[in-house]
């Protein structure tokens, strides 16, 4: 009877490990056989009832049948856990084959390389770079550059007006009023930085651009020094060849004045579809301190004379790596900044 009873624990056991399907079952056949509560354990307290001659036969059976169940299931976990493995690794597999996936790692924008370049460009021939604030005097960005009320120059240039004393400032030249301001002389400054003008966004303009200004002051500066500057820049900037160009312009705050053009670096002089077919390619505004400019910022005009100069900077950036269109700077296509 206790045979029978051992064998019909066994078929159970089994038939139990062959239904489960997850490691947890597994489990759960364990504790229900082979716990301290399982059915197996529950045959062992029932020793009591057998006659004492026949327990070691008993306890015998009951150990072979518990060896058996626990062998079992230890063959059938080992089978379960390389199944869930394989299963595992078929659905993990990497493909060595597939190309890494590349981090996209950001870079400067074509007006900050531009920048840095003119700007490595003056500090090797002794220039201070220096900045002043965007939202400025109507004081400095005007009266202090020669530009009083009613004259034409202050309509030409669309100013934005905070209220009629504060401005966004329409160029970068009124840093070098309040450099000129502080009278610590020589002065040989470069202040670029961002302007305002209420312009239309076209493919050349934009409300707000970027300006690169140069003021020098000093005893006994002469046009030949701006003029032997300038061709320096242009040289280091477009390249050896380059030859410059000086006509003569007219600014409030510069006496006398000049545009100064660079033989376009495309064709050489000889004119093409670049330069529209004149040869040259007009860079920047330039000229001479006006001796009342130099006078309403303190400095004796008798006994300092100066240049000045402002390029932009956009400008340099569309010549430098031939871009036609000014709005594709800001407009973040990453597959335009990409080229850089």
């Amino acid at each position: 009877m206790m045979k029978d009873k051992l064998q019909n624990i066994k078929d159970e056991a089994l038939k139990a490990i062959e239904q489960a399907d997850v490691p947890e079952k597994l489990n759960d056949v364990r504790v229900r056989f082979l716990g301290k509560k399982g059915e197996l354990t529950a045959v062992l307290k029932g020793m009591k009832d057998v006659a004492p001659e026949d327990r070691p036969k008993v306890g015998q059976m009951v150990n072979e049948t518990r060896a058996a169940i626990e062998s079992i299931l230890e063959e059938s976990k080992v089978k379960m856990e390389r199944a869930i493995r394989e299963e595992k690794m078929k659905q993990e597999v990497i493909d060595v084959t597939l190309p890494a996936k590349k981090n996209t790692v950001g870079h400067r924008h074509p007006n900050t390389i531009a920048l840095e370049e003119v700007e490595r460009i003056f500090t090797g021939m002794g220039y201070e770079v220096v900045e002043g604030p965007e939202i400025e005097y109507d004081e400095y960005n005007f009266r202090k550059l020669n530009i009083p009320d009613g004259h034409p120059a202050k309509d030409e240039q669309d100013t934005f007006y905070i209220n009629k004393d504060i401005v966004l400032r329409t160029q970068t030249s009124p840093v070098q009023a309040r450099i000129m301001e502080q009278g610590k002389l020589p002065i040989c400054i470069l202040s670029p930085g961002r302007v305002f003008r209420s312009d239309e966004v076209d493919a050349t303009h934009s409300p707000s651009f970027h300006q690169i200004e140069g003021l020098v002051i000093d005893k006994n500066i002469s046009f030949s020094d701006l003029k032997g500057t300038l061709e320096v820049f242009a040289k280091e900037l477009f390249g050896e060849e380059t030859k410059t160009k000086f006509r003569p312009h007219h600014f409030p705050f510069t006496e006398p004045s000049a545009e100064m053009d660079v033989t376009c670096f495309k064709c050489g002089g000889k004119g093409c579809r670049f330069c529209k077919g004149s040869g040259w390619i007009e860079i920047l505004g330039c000229g001479m301190v006006h001796p009342h400019v130099l006078e309403m910022c303190g400095i004796d005009p008798e006994e300092y004379t100066g240049f000045a100069f402002g390029v932009g900077l956009e400008r340099i950036a569309l010549l430098k790596y031939e871009i036609d269109d000014m709005r594709l700077l800001y407009e973040n296509d990453i597959r335009f900044l990409k080229q850089f």
